[in-house]
């Protein structure tokens, strides 16, 4: 590598006035791939975040696996729950009853879900038991039920307020079925910061629930914790032994798999656009270059005449070419790394000095928007670019080493 070659590139990136028109060129070159990098890390990190957050709330309220029962419900979960926790990896293995409910307070009313739980296994689900506002768990153990807080701010309930619920799952008579009606003390309220959850579940003691769904005896499934869950299939066969036919299992992949996928394929898509950005700018680098040639076509013959090599003259317009390739993804790199660190602050700020939503909590589930950045994401990133930056400089910088010096100065 030659110094001289460097100081030329150098020379050419500040160019003279009469030269302004090719520095406009090469400046959108430069936003283009600062753009495009930025753009690339921060989609990238807030897909990763909010698939990450998602699955942290839906498998720390649900659980890994669910055990169903083939009909109405399962009559032996204690058997099944002990066997269940003998399985190795397992963590944790509860019985849930389950049903839907129409909720009512003073005149309001919404569709919620009731999910009777004992008071201990309620606990060990850290996910709700820490994420307790008002009142505590412990109300459960005389009757009384934990709701989410959206679901109690929009039915404008505290704690110590009475719920009324109403279940479907009523009484026969001469006149039909007579949904069943129960009124109930809240005791608490939780927020997980997943609205789904915080707007529409309810938790009650698993006894009290069993006579309020008139399945006395009966669970509708039992909830499975492992200790890796995204290797739910190498729990599978020996989880589905210990269940002996007794059920049937359903993992978190599947019950949520048209979700996860969704998100999958929205951010693959996302990555493809946004790559445009950088591709565009690549093609900016091209056209600039070439005009850059054009321009100092006298220069290249005299330093062809002086003994340059056609390998000097690429290296010179190569050297131009990635240098603002590579500036224009570092700075594009820093930008995105800080926006993700600082992106609800942001996010915050725009919506005050706009006055507009960029992140509904009822279409996206969560409170805040989140960010992960994936190292080897980014690394990618940053090399894609640079690589794409390199292979934009070696048609302009062949065409420069082509150059024929006679021509060059004839009229010159």
């Amino acid at each position: 590598m030659q110094s001289y070659e460097w100081m030329i590139a150098a020379r050419y990136l500040i160019p003279k006035r009469q030269d302004r028109f090719i520095s406009v060129i090469a400046g959108f070159s430069l936003l283009g791939i600062i753009l495009g990098v930025a753009a690339l890390i921060i989609v990238m990190s807030v897909m990763n975040g909010f698939r990450a957050e998602l699955l942290n709330r839906i498998i720390g309220v649900n659980g890994h696996f669910l055990v169903q029962s083939y009909d109405e419900g399962l009559r032996d979960y204690d058997q099944l729950t002990a066997d269940l926790k003998t399985v190795p990896g397992v963590t944790r293995a509860t019985p849930i009853l389950q049903g839907q409910v129409l909720a009512s307070h003073n005149g309001n009313a919404t569709g919620a879900i009731v999910r009777g739980m004992r008071v201990d296994d309620l606990e060990s689900l850290t996910m709700v038991s820490r994420s307790i506002q008002r009142g505590s768990l412990e109300s459960m153990r005389d009757g009384q039920v934990i709701i989410g807080e959206v679901l109690a701010r929009d039915l404008g309930l505290k704690v110590g307020d009475s719920i009324s619920l109403m279940s479907p799952r009523g009484n026969a008579t001469a006149f039909g079925n007579i949904p069943r009606t129960a009124t109930y003390v809240v005791g608490g309220t939780f927020r997980v910061g997943m609205v789904e959850y915080d707007q529409g579940y309810i938790f009650m003691p698993f006894e009290e629930s069993q006579t309020f769904f008139k399945l006395k005896g009966m669970a509708t499934g039992v909830e499975v914790m492992v200790e890796n869950p995204d290797q739910v299939a190498d729990y599978g066969p020996a989880i589905n032994a210990a269940i002996n036919g007794r059920g049937y299992l359903v993992d978190w992949q599947a019950l949520n798999s048209s979700f996860f996928n969704a998100l999958k394929v929205e951010g693959n898509v996302m990555g493809l656009i946004l790559s445009l950005i950088i591709i565009v700018a690549a093609f900016n680098i091209i056209s600039s270059l070439i005009m850059l040639v054009k321009d100092k076509g006298g220069d290249i013959a005299i330093l062809r005449t002086m003994g340059a090599t056609k390998g000097s003259v690429m290296r010179v317009f190569i050297y131009c070419g990635t240098s603002i390739g590579a500036v224009g993804t570092l700075i594009g790199f820093v930008i995105g790394i800080v926006f993700c660190h600082y992106i609800e602050p942001i996010r915050q700020f725009i919506q005050g000095v706009f006055n507009v939503e960029l992140f509904s909590e009822d279409v996206y589930f969560l409170r805040e928007l989140p960010a992960d950045i994936n190292v080897a994401q980014v690394t990618i990133v940053v090399i894609a670019s640079i690589l794409v930056s390199f292979l934009a400089t070696l048609y302009p910088s062949f065409r420069a080493a082509r150059l024929d010096p006679v021509e060059a100065l004839r009229y010159e």
